[in-house]
């Protein structure tokens, strides 16, 4: 029997990509397709496959939301993330989820159908440049909530009186969770501190 496979993308494109890629190879199939991470949940229940390829940034529900439940309700579940995001927190939260490989989508190709066969097989598929980029920040100090919640505001364009307005916070305690971040991310000013933070997956726009 074929490798039974359900794609999540919102992108068609790339679905059909992904699809004309798979059908070229006999061991295995795609039974389905879903747009978002609430149609994968209500779709995996329904059709339960082998393997599941799951975007991560989607309408409604994203993916790593999706991994949790289907993995809540199905345990065995396989499921490969591919995303377009390399940012080595994303990473990480899409295999505490439990996700059993992180492929980019710029790398699609060979590569996909060796992490299937592997995943498929009952073990982790995880590039080298994931597995680089998550070494890289293994040691790091986490950014708390609150920090995170500064860099957002501040990749908003918002000044520092406007970020404690909207916090409900002092001037002064938002420059110190700035003050605080900085070497947390290896940063060299609040500028550089969002770029790396969207880099790194920590949060999006």
């Amino acid at each position: 029997m074929p490798i039974q496979i359900l794609c999540v993308d919102d992108h068609p494109l790339l679905r059909k990509g992904i699809a004309a890629l798979i059908e070229d190879h006999e061991d295995m199939t795609i039974v389905g397709s879903a747009t978002n991470g609430r149609e994968a949940v209500d779709m995996f229940a329904r059709l339960r496959p082998d393997l599941t390829l799951m975007d991560l940034r989607m309408p409604d529900m994203d993916g790593i939301r999706a991994i949790t439940l289907i993995r809540q309700q199905f345990p065995d579940a396989r499921i490969i993330v591919l995303t377009t995001y390399p940012g080595d927190v994303q990473a990480l939260g899409a295999l505490k989820a439990g996700a059993m490989s992180y492929l980019l989508k710029s790398s699609l190709g060979t590569e996909l159908l060796d992490a299937i066969r592997t995943v498929h097989a009952g073990k982790r598929f995880i590039p080298q440049e994931v597995a680089a980029e998550l070494g890289r920040h293994a040691a790091d100090e986490a950014l708390t909530a609150r920090e995170i919640e500064v860099l957002r505001c501040a990749a908003a364009g918002h000044s520092n009186k406007q970020i404690a307005r909207e916090l409900g916070i002092s001037v002064a305690t938002v420059k110190s969770h700035v003050r605080s971040l900085l070497p947390k991310l290896n940063a060299s000013d609040r500028t550089h501190a969002v770029s790396i933070a969207l880099k790194r997956g920590i949060f999006d726009l």
